[in-house]
């Protein structure tokens, strides 16, 4: 199979294993604070995330390649929510824009396996997406009430 699919495939790990830190981080900084529902959103789409991982090791290793364990980007803390949906968004919107070209070089290598796999994954990473912007919209329109019904288990 092609080295550019295992590449590309890397880089999607890559990406995965760095939201999986990014997104447990705002997890417990959250569930520090007492922001147990959205914690648990933060938690739940993380669990996503390292399955999304696990999944492109699997075909990694499938095409005889190695699967990398290097997380891309630094996680950051110490956030306040709208910053971290800020960074949640923009690490959502980036891995979409990579997902959409990657099947489409798939495709052209004739990996329609890899093409599927970069194609599932992305529907996840819409609805990741859809969550964080639907949250951010909401707190703009309806401030402290709506960041108030966050709290709690």
């Amino acid at each position: 199979m092609s080295k550019k699919v295992i590449e590309l495939l890397n880089q999607a790990r890559a990406h995965e294993l760095g939201v999986i830190s990014q997104y447990m981080i705002h997890h417990y900084e959250l569930e520090d604070k007492d922001y147990g529902k959205l914690a648990s959103t933060l938690k739940g789409i993380a669990i996503t995330e390292m399955k999304h991982a696990e999944k492109l090791a699997d075909r990694i290793l499938f095409l005889n390649g190695e699967p990398l364990s290097r997380p891309a980007g630094e996680a950051v803390k110490g956030q306040e929510i709208t910053d971290m949906l800020k960074t949640d968004i923009a690490l959502e919107s980036d891995v979409i824009v990579f997902y959409n070209e990657a099947a489409a070089l798939c495709a052209a290598e004739k990996d329609q396996v890899s093409k599927d796999l970069f194609e599932d994954l992305l529907k996840d990473e819409e609805e990741h997406l859809n969550t964080f912007e639907n949250t951010r919209n909401l707190i703009g329109t309806l401030g402290a009430p709506y960041l108030v019904s966050l709290t709690g288990k």
